[in-house]
């Protein structure tokens, strides 16, 4: 299961569950809310580690770059879009 499909199942679990919400988002308030992030989703049963978190937004951000006017300097700047982290945790603010 890749990162973004793993991401997905957390997001639908912490809408559905509302202590595993308030465990992600408590994240914020730790020295180092990533690791722990990762830490939380390895509880609930996802292998995922910060560096394959970090590579899978940046991979996901240079394919939408070269998927854009031909991938040169031209291309837009899609700021933030290739952190999944903090995507997911303003998405479950947001709800």
């Amino acid at each position: 299961m890749s990162i973004l499909e793993q991401l997905d199942e957390i997001q639908r679990s912490a809408y559905a569950d509302q202590e595993v919400r308030r465990r992600l988002l408590a994240v914020r308030q730790e020295k180092e809310p990533l690791l722990s992030f990762c830490r939380i989703c390895r509880e609930l049963g996802y292998e995922i580690y910060p560096m394959e978190l970090i590579a899978a937004g940046e991979e996901f951000h240079a394919q939408m770059k070269r998927s854009t006017n031909g991938g040169g300097e031209n291309s837009p700047m899609l700021e933030g879009e290739d952190d999944f982290f903090e995507m997911l945790l303003a998405a479950l603010e947001r709800a």
